[in-house]
């Protein structure tokens, strides 16, 4: 007979400590995201405009990226959510950096990095909410494929 007891799901949850500094870091990212990067570009504030210019796209990809940054600040405050959209963050951030060293060529390029940094450490530490976040959705496709 084995004495080893299978992991609860209470176990594999960060620790008290590390959670704290998740959900801080989580609403911070979510006001920096929702206030200084998605209203700027959903309201076409002036200094959103030249760079979506930049890149040929113009306003249409303008209102996209700040209604998704948007969409991702609430996400990241939804516990269910928080690590998938960190993943998505994660995503969204390379594709910035890109998009700072080949169009814009400021010398920002480390902001991006340093987001994916701290989305990295979001994802990493809400690991077992995106698990559950998947294993609900594919109990949900085999439930309604049966």
């Amino acid at each position: 007979m084995s004495t080893q007891r299978a992991a609860s799901p209470k176990s594999r949850t960060p620790k008290r400590g590390l959670n704290i500094v998740l959900w801080v870091l989580q609403v911070l990212l979510a006001v920096f995201f929702a206030v200084a990067s998605a209203l700027p570009k959903l309201t076409g504030h002036p200094s959103a405009d030249p760079t979506f210019d930049a890149i040929g796209y113009g306003d249409w990809f303008m209102y996209l990226v700040g209604a998704l940054e948007l969409a991702g600040a609430m996400a990241l405050l939804i516990p269910l959510l928080s690590g998938v959209t960190a993943l998505a963050f994660i995503a969204l951030m390379i594709g910035a950096f890109v998009y700072e060293v080949t169009v814009i060529g400021s010398g920002f390029w480390y902001t991006p990095v340093i987001l994916i940094a701290l989305f990295t450490f979001i994802a990493w530490g809400r690991w077992d909410r995106t698990m559950a976040l998947f294993a609900l959705v594919a109990g949900q496709s085999r439930a309604s494929t049966a």
